[in-house]
């Protein structure tokens, strides 16, 4: 699996279909061009729901809260076509007023278009608004145009971040809320 994933079915094939690429042509390509993994190949996005590990509940809780106090929307790296199978699969996406997929968009970040569309499409400023993502590249093409970022990786938690730029209390989670 481990090489199937690091050589056939890449995170860069991967990123084509986020950025808009059908799948089925995307499979039936690389059905092509590895002939002896077609089935796998196939297998790849029939079970990709059952290869996300799961949302982050220390992080998609903290939307309850700011969402008393701030409009939230999503900016996603995503396949138009799987994304609607998670939309209906974590109901933690459910708290934003809007999304913008890339896949939809047929552009991915960290491409300054997608930002801005976002920005336009629902009438935002970025300096007025705050991007958080765990890779480093949309944060910085996020900051050359003027968000302010918070960069999520290991040893940061969100909740930590959020409270110290005062952006969010003392939060409890209630059993009820996950």
């Amino acid at each position: 699996m481990e090489f199937f994933l690091a050589n056939i079915c890449t995170p860069a094939w991967n990123v084509n279909q986020d950025a808009g690429y059908p799948i089925a042509d995307a499979t039936k390509e690389l059905q092509i061009q590895h002939p002896e993994y077609a089935n796998e190949i196939a297998k790849f996005y029939d079970n990709w729901i059952q290869m996300i590990s799961g949302e982050i509940v220390e992080n998609t809780r903290l939307l309850i809260p700011l969402k008393e106090k701030y409009r939230l929307f999503g900016l996603t790296n995503w396949s138009a076509e799987t994304f609607p199978i998670a939309f209906e699969k974590f109901r933690f996406f459910k708290n934003f007023e809007g999304i913008v997929v890339s896949g939809a968009e047929k552009m991915i970040k960290p491409d300054p278009a997608l930002f801005t569309l976002l920005l336009n499409r629902y009438n935002l400023k970025a300096e007025e608004s705050l991007l958080i993502d765990d890779s480093l590249a949309n944060i910085i093409a996020a900051k050359e145009m003027g968000f302010p970022t918070i960069h999520i990786r290991d040893g940061i938690t969100l909740y930590e971040q959020l409270f110290d730029l005062q952006l969010i209390g003392n939060y409890v989670l209630k059993e009820n809320e996950l």
